[in-house]
């Protein structure tokens, strides 16, 4: 089964070398990867280049501009030739070397499954800082602005025919609407995976600022409205109460663990 992973890059030279290599390090070979850049004016295309040879033809890339991260997530996707899919962002790099092979094995009677992820500082990549664990999550919470770890979620590039790509309208959360769409509204078949897919560096485009968070829920209340469910703001807030529970727990087993 051929994995497609999608990474879209702007200007992503200090973190994108770690990207490619923990794709490289995989212990599943059947897999493409392909780059979306947005006509990066760092070193992001030299770092391509000099790791192209290593992928052996498994590597895609193009650099044009777009509209935005989404936008460029939805090329990505249109140019896919796998059976699933993945997205794998520029600042981020796979936990494990059998993500692949795991993803692999695990989707064959599913739609889709995720995972879980972890944020570490960007200056020490190895002490996670949070945790972000989809074992809780469950369909119905999508109401209260619950979703799967998108960045550990996979899905058969078939679901994206029949259902749609990215919403670009949505420059902050127009990952929740999209399986929103996916998962609560066209119901389907998930799996959760009880593993690390990820590991993502903290200030990225929807997890910085207290006006980001503003910005998550305006979309989120507007992928409610969009896709017909039944939500408002007070469930929303259940959300943040929960992450702040989350984020003790981890940090008080940290503790323990030193």
């Amino acid at each position: 089964m051929k994995i497609s992973i999608i990474t879209a890059t702007y200007n992503s030279g200090a973190t994108l070398r770690d990207t490619m290599e923990s794709v490289l390090a995989q212990d599943f070979d059947d897999f493409e990867h392909i780059i979306v850049d947005g006509c990066s004016k760092d070193d992001t295309l030299d770092i391509v280049r000099e790791l192209e040879p290593r992928y052996n033809g498994r590597l895609k890339w193009v650099s044009e501009p777009d509209n935005g991260i989404y936008d460029a997530m939805n090329k990505g996707i249109m140019m896919a030739t796998g059976d699933v899919v993945g997205l794998l962002n520029s600042d981020d790099f796979y936990s494990a070397s059998d993500i692949l092979s795991t993803v692999d094995r695990e989707i064959r009677e599913f739609d889709a499954v995720y995972g879980d992820v972890h944020y570490v500082d960007p200056k020490d990549t190895a002490t996670p800082v949070r945790l972000y664990s989809s074992a809780a999550f469950r369909r119905w919470k999508m109401r209260l602005g619950f979703m799967p770890a998108h960045p550990s979620f996979y899905c058969r590039r078939t679901v994206y025919t029949r259902y749609g790509l990215f919403d670009p309208g949505f420059k902050v959360a127009a990952d929740f609407e999209q399986l929103l769409r996916l998962i609560y509204v066209n119901r389907i078949f998930t799996r959760y995976i009880r593993k690390d897919f990820v590991t993502m560096r903290t200030g990225g485009a929807s997890s910085s600022g207290l006006q980001s968070h503003r910005r998550i829920i305006s979309d989120h209340l507007r992928a409610y409205r969009k896709n017909g469910v039944s939500s408002n703001i007070l469930l929303e807030s259940l959300r943040y109460a929960y992450r702040i529970g989350e984020l003790i727990k981890f940090r008080l087993s940290s503790i323990k663990l030193r």
